[in-house]
């Protein structure tokens, strides 16, 4: 193992295990309390953006060390997915989204709206979706540790912080999460809720579309991969 794959691990693990501790509630619980809300929710992104972009770095400069060959089809599918990816992601930018710090004090009576019909946590399945296509199509030792950890992070992390909200908002959270659900249409399937799509609206969709296009015309310049020439020769 050469030293930038190691650098890569350990940057991962100090980006991934970073948010696990900070959320940990016997640790998050009483550090916030002597920090305060705000500086404490400072401390927490500080540590985030630091060991992400520690971790972006450490990528860039990892060998390429090939553990599989992805067939065509697989290297296609973050071309065709990555829409859905980035319409959840625009669309759970809202103050109405109960997962967010910005929201923690939000009013849940009127139960789940829009996208979080689907699922309560839009912006992690986003995450994971692009993480594991990605990790998918790439398969280099490299992609598997940077791209494993962000999909680790993304779908573990929902539960984790459906414990902390409980928690904290007891009862009412327990009523909102019972009208949703963590995995994508699980409650409209078992018929807890309904798909309401005028609530969710225009603007995910054609704000996912409009990110989706910028990611294709800026990948080659700021990651080196032309996700856009490639699509051109499948469709060639």
């Amino acid at each position: 193992m050469t030293d930038s794959l190691t650098e890569l691990i350990l940057a991962t693990l100090a980006f991934v295990g970073g948010h696990f501790v900070l959320s940990f509630r016997p640790v998050r619980a009483p550090l916030r309390a002597r920090l305060g809300a705000g500086p404490f929710q400072g401390l927490y992104s500080l540590i985030a953006v630091a060991t992400l972009v520690w971790m972006v770095l450490a990528h860039g400069a990892a060998p390429d060390i090939k553990l599989w060959d992805a067939p065509t089809f697989v290297r296609h599918l973050p071309l065709s997915l990555m829409l859905i990816a980035f319409i959840f992601m625009v669309a759970a930018m809202t103050p109405r989204n109960p997962a967010f710090i910005w929201a923690r004090d939000a009013r849940l009576g009127d139960g789940p709206s829009g996208i979080f019909r689907i699922t309560r946590h839009p912006m992690m399945w986003g995450v994971g979706l692009w993480a594991l296509l990605h990790l998918a199509a790439n398969g280099d030792a490299a992609s598997l540790v940077f791209f494993g950890g962000l999909a680790l992070l993304a779908l573990a992390g929902p539960v984790q912080i459906d414990r902390r909200k409980r928690a904290e908002m007891g009862a009412e959270w327990d009523a909102y999460a019972a009208a949703t659900s963590n995995l994508p249409f699980a409650a409209m399937i078992s018929g807890r809720t309904r798909i309401q799509w005028r609530e969710i609206g225009w603007f995910p969709v054609i704000g996912g579309a409009v990110l989706h296009a910028l990611v294709l015309v800026l990948h080659e310049p700021l990651i080196g991969v032309a996700p856009a020439r490639f699509l051109a020769g499948i469709i060639g």
